[in-house]
């Protein structure tokens, strides 16, 4: 029997979708896409790169925000159809194993794992997007806070070189050792010796931006995060862990933001028990937009905290009094706060926390311009200093802006919502000032979207130019034709020195 041929679209109408993503960017364009079926179909085209000529963006479900599956002239390969999505064995009494193709979403996987008993634990607030890009941008969603991001929680990867080298690369087999170096030899590619990078990392809980860096590093983690720009990842293996017996959820309203950040602080130092596994935030400008679906949000409002923590129904009680205790020390508006207790109010909770983009996309669909967000993370120490930081800029200029988000890990977002050209130009300006300001701090350009290409010239202010050589240095050792996502995370023209 002959082999199926793989699907190639060239038709504008057809792959019009493929120059999008929510990035808002209007120019990508390429000759044609391509649907592999299989880890081979991606094996052969990148194989037959080198002879061709051809470049490769590699196309996620198109959720991502910095511009990294937009092509700009270079083909594109869809990864949809490797969308396989096995069912979890069982490592051990506490963990399993799920095996997932790139192309499966999240929200597939996440309710499959969970009909057998099973969490996967990173919750991107996208749930429509690809496991493989999830990966590849190292995301992570409010239970960050406890369980830490994506990278945390994958056992194994399959990765296509632009060799065509199909690479298995389970965690703890390739690891750099004393040398700092890994060492391996492949079929196609031959030796390799890939030194890891000389920089040191920002002392933030969340860090999605540049290449992986630590002592005694894993092969594994230099993948996952890179954006697609060092080889294709095609599968991989998630670790899960037992679904929870009990959650306690719950919306707690403060008049003053004194308050409320002390509030955070002890709960993040599991004071008198508490121990939540998600921490957010909305201010009072996020709250207003809210108002509007949901009149019952207390007036003279400050801001609130929604957190979640796991329990039991042996110790729901005690977990609900050490909750109310904190909150009383703390003057929180209890009697107007929202707890949710079971699986109904707590997707009624969800709702609630999902209708803020919902509103602000709404309003913005009645604006000339699009917004202006951060996605920085500072050390905790520091949070307070950044947040006063972007607030009295936004005030001082008299945006309309909202912030909320990850409190938890000291990152939150700011949303400036320009009313006119003049405001866009003045909010896009002051964004330069902000990426100043967390780096300043010892923060990170990016905690969770990622580079991209809309932040790859940002991203030298963060490295140096040294630091985005050594990531030039590694991605020529891996893409020595510079094959895969070029213009994500490293700008271009840092290829010609």
């Amino acid at each position: 029997m002959n082999r199926k041929e793989m699907i190639y679209k060239n038709d504008p109408a057809l792959i019009q979708g493929f120059l999008e993503d929510t990035s808002n960017i209007k120019t990508g364009h390429t000759p044609g896409v391509y649907f592999p079926d299989n880890v081979t179909d991606v094996s052969k085209l990148l194989r037959e790169s080198a002879a061709s000529g051809k470049k490769f963006v590699i196309a996620g479900n198109g959720t991502g925000t910095t511009g990294g599956r937009i092509p700009f002239g270079d083909y594109v390969i869809a990864m949809e159809k490797l969308n396989w999505i096995e069912k979890p064995v069982t490592s051990d009494g506490n963990k399993a194993i799920m095996t997932v193709g790139a192309g499966a979403l999240l929200e597939d996987i996440q309710k499959k794992a969970e009909s057998f008993g099973w969490l996967y634990p990173p919750d991107p607030t996208e749930k429509l997007c690809f496991i493989g890009s999830t990966i590849a941008n190292n995301s992570s969603g409010a239970r960050t806070y406890k369980y830490g991001p994506t990278r945390n929680h994958i056992a194994r990867i399959t990765v296509v070189l632009t060799s065509g080298d199909i690479v298995d690369i389970p965690r703890g087999k390739y690891c750099a050792g004393k040398d700092d170096t890994f060492h391996l030899d492949l079929p196609f590619a031959g030796a390799l010796e890939i030194k890891v990078p000389g920089y040191n990392l920002p002392l933030t809980s969340k860090h999605n931006a540049g290449y992986y860096s630590t002592r005694d590093m894993d092969l594994i983690d230099l993948f996952i995060g890179s954006e697609g720009t060092l080889g294709v990842i095609v599968e991989a293996d998630l670790q899960l862990i037992p679904i929870p017996e009990k959650i306690i959820s719950c919306l707690v309203y403060f008049s003053t933001l004194d308050d409320l950040f002390h509030f955070v602080d002890n709960a993040k130092k599991k004071t008198k028990g508490v121990d939540p596994r998600a921490l957010e935030f909305f201010d009072c400008n996020s709250l207003g937009f809210l108002r509007k679906v949901y009149p019952e949000i207390p007036a003279n409002t400050a801001g609130a905290v929604f957190f979640e923590e796991e329990t039991s129904q042996e110790r729901e009680d005690e977990t609900l009094e050490a909750w109310f205790e904190l909150m009383e020390r703390f003057n929180a508006m209890t009697d107007e706060s929202w707890i949710a207790l079971d699986v109904d109010e707590q997707r009624a909770m969800k709702a609630f926390r999902h209708e803020l983009p919902v509103q602000v996309n709404e309003w913005l669909s009645t604006q000339a311009e699009s917004k202006i967000s951060t996605d920085m993370a500072v050390p905790d120490t520091s949070f307070i200093e950044l947040y006063n930081f972007y607030r009295h800029s936004c005030e001082n200029h008299g945006f309309r802006y909202i912030i909320f988000g990850h409190i938890g890990n000291a990152h939150v977002h700011l949303n400036i919502l320009p009313a006119n050209h003049d405001e866009f130009i003045t909010a896009k300006a002051l964004y330069h000032d902000f990426v100043e300001k967390a780096l300043e701090l010892g923060g990170t350009l990016s905690a969770e979207h990622g580079i991209g290409k809309l932040k790859a010239g940002y991203l030298v202010k963060m490295f140096g130019n040294d630091g985005i050589q050594e990531m030039v240095r590694i991605k020529k050792i891996l893409d020595p034709h510079l094959v895969l996502n070029m213009g994500n995370l490293i700008p271009e023209d840092y290829y010609q020195t």
